[in-house]
């Protein structure tokens, strides 16, 4: 009896391993894609010369805003609003820098890099028991 028992309790918790795991596999690690994303572009460091590195690095952070959103949007939808419109501000605001970025340009990307950081740290804590 015990053995069966045994049996039945790992077939359960073989069970819950898959559908938990199944359950990650779209937005979570879209979500972590678009956290080190942020976090490259949080660590360039602003001066009028790294105007093509911050266009990069926002290629990236919009590409992995855009998984995320499609991914996660049904059931998250205020929180990947809220990176939407931060990584669209972000965008505007990189996109204004020109060649020659004045100090208050590059201001401004500081804040709206701020911004994108906070959406995506509120969407990582509305996750956190999914993922």
């Amino acid at each position: 009896m015990s053995s069966l028992a045994a049996a039945a309790t790992a077939a359960g918790l073989l069970a819950a391993c898959g559908s938990s795991s199944s359950a990650k596999a779209g937005y979570c690690s879209d979500r972590s894609n678009l956290q080190q994303s942020v976090s490259d572009l949080k660590g360039v460091k602003l001066s009028s010369g790294v105007v093509g590195e911050i266009q990069t690095q926002l290629a990236k952070v919009n590409s992995d805003a855009q998984a995320l959103v499609a991914s996660a949007k049904s059931d998250f939808p205020q929180e990947t609003a809220a990176i939407s419109s931060s990584v669209s501000a972000l965008d505007t605001s990189v996109k204004d820098l020109g060649s020659a970025a004045s100090p208050q340009a590059l201001l401004g990307v500081g804040s709206d890099v701020a911004s994108a950081a906070t959406a995506v740290k509120s969407f990582s804590d509305a996750t956190a028991s999914k993922c």
